[in-house]
């Protein structure tokens, strides 16, 4: 392997494939000799003891030289930041069947949440042997990270790319992509290991080696369903650091205003999508069409038109701020999860937000309890919110309370000894989600108080039902 101990940056081509394609199939250069030790280790655990499941890094302990590979932590920089978490939840998945999976994006551990455009979670899926299309590697779709519904038909999947090479493969996914199993023909032992990464702080600055500051085309893709300039070029520009890029881009024109806005009903949802960020490209007039979208009696429009307004600055925060006080709870998530979005620049939004922790809707709740640690007003009364989620009845709440806290880091010491609690919680991701924060916060309470937890939970990965003690 590689020498090279600074993380391999991914170059502007490749981040610009990965805006568009929503994945990118990249090497390590592990031996030989270490995949076969590293399979003989998953066929052993697996045969003994069945899935690991969450366990499965502690447990298949070379799995840790994986992701410390400056491949992959280049890539998952590259997209997430120096900063990125690797998240409590992942998965080895054993296939050795014939047998097509469905096309599926993974669920949020049965968290209902709008899902994010922009790259704050990805994916990496990890092929430890040599994985030809036989084998049944993963199938991905090209550009579908972004589409909430499935519009694509079984019969026209000629675009599909198949995550298949040698040993020491993966991909690299926007979480939200659409993908499957494929069949195994050959019937031997295939593994995919699948680990989730979370961006802890918001871009400011490239983070991949960023030579042109200016957004283009990748010089060549995979076949994609649709074509989205707007939603690129501001994926590309958020990346770099800048919030609402894409407001008043276009001068006003109300005819055109009234067609994207018949667009945003539109059925094909590629068609709908690019007319939702078209608007925020308008000004106050494109601000104000989605304003009265996301009122919208249409689930689909309503939730379409949140896009448009996550991307449109301050413009639409006053408008945001008063959807909050909507009767309808789906109309309240989305223009919390719009204001999230916007990040410092919904700042004055924090008091409403803050009001809403009483709401009886616990999805509601929740979506406060994240939009807190995304728009980072790090003062003692957005502490004093999530501390107060921490000790909510809905198990979701408390979770996503560690996650924003993570991000919050040293200014939420106060919460330590909460999250101190919190790590006994009957949750596993609760606790998980704990631990990270006291990690984030960093401070000599935060420390002390994870350190008694880790040591307490002490893992032995040689401790097996076959090798309880000795030797």
């Amino acid at each position: 392997m590689t020498e090279q101990n600074e993380p391999l940056l991914l170059t502007d081509e490749q981040m610009r494939k990965f805006i568009t394609e929503g994945f990118l199939l990249l090497n390590t250069d592990f031996s030989e000799e270490f995949h076969q030790r590293l399979n003989d280790h998953l066929l052993n655990v697996y045969n003994e003891e069945g899935n690991p499941g969450n366990n499965i890094l502690p447990r298949v302990t070379e799995l840790q030289r994986v992701f410390e590979h400056p491949v992959i932590t280049g890539a998952l920089t590259s997209v997430l930041g120096p900063d990125y978490m690797l998240h409590a939840h992942r998965h080895g998945h054993y296939n050795a069947s014939e047998t097509v999976g469905d096309w599926h994006k993974d669920s949020y551990w049965g968290y209902n949440r709008m899902r994010n455009h922009h790259p704050w979670w990805a994916m990496i899926m990890y092929f430890p042997q040599d994985t030809p299309a036989e084998l049944g590697p993963t199938g991905i779709l090209p550009g579908t990270q972004n589409y909430d519904t499935r519009v694509f038909e079984a019969d026209e999947l000629d675009q599909e790319i198949l995550a298949s090479g040698q040993a020491g493969t993966f991909a690299l996914i926007h979480y939200d992509i659409w993908h499957r199993s494929t069949p195994n023909r050959l019937g031997k032992p295939r593994f995919m290991l699948k680990f989730e990464f979370m961006r802890t702080v918001a871009p400011t600055i490239p983070s991949w080696n960023n030579v042109d500051s200016s957004w283009k085309l990748p010089e060549s893709t995979n076949r994609l369903l649709a074509q989205h300039d707007v939603m690129w070029e501001e994926t590309w520009n958020w990346l770099s650091g800048k919030l609402g890029s894409m407001s008043e881009t276009r001068a006003f024109d109300s005819n055109i205003i009234e067609e994207k806005l018949l667009d945003l009903e539109y059925p094909y949802e590629p068609t709908a999508l690019n007319a939702a960020y078209d608007l925020a490209s308008y000004g106050n007039k494109g601000v104000s069409a989605l304003l009265s979208a996301l009122h919208h009696d249409n689930s689909n429009v309503s939730r379409l038109a949140a896009y448009g307004l996550s991307i449109s600055g301050s413009d639409a925060i006053p408008g945001l701020i008063s959807a909050l006080g909507s009767s309808r709870t789906s109309t309240v998530i989305r223009a919390i999860f719009a204001l999230s979005e916007n990040r410092h620049l919904a700042a004055e939004a924090v008091p409403a937000l803050m009001q809403l922790l009483d709401h009886s809707s616990a999805l509601i709740r929740r979506s406060v309890a994240e939009a807190l640690g995304m728009i980072i007003i790090p003062d003692k009364e957005v502490v004093s919110g999530l501390i107060k989620c921490l000790q909510d009845s809905d198990t979701q709440v408390r979770f996503m309370a560690g996650l924003s806290l993570t991000r919050l880091g040293a200014h939420a010491d106060a919460a330590v000894p909460h999250l101190e609690i919190a790590l006994q919680d009957e949750n596993r991701y609760v606790r998980a989600h704990a631990a990270e924060a006291l990690r984030y916060i960093g401070t000599e309470s935060a420390n002390k108080a994870l350190l008694n937890f880790l040591f307490n939970s002490r893992w032995c990965p040689t401790t097996t039902p076959v090798n309880t003690f000795y030797p």
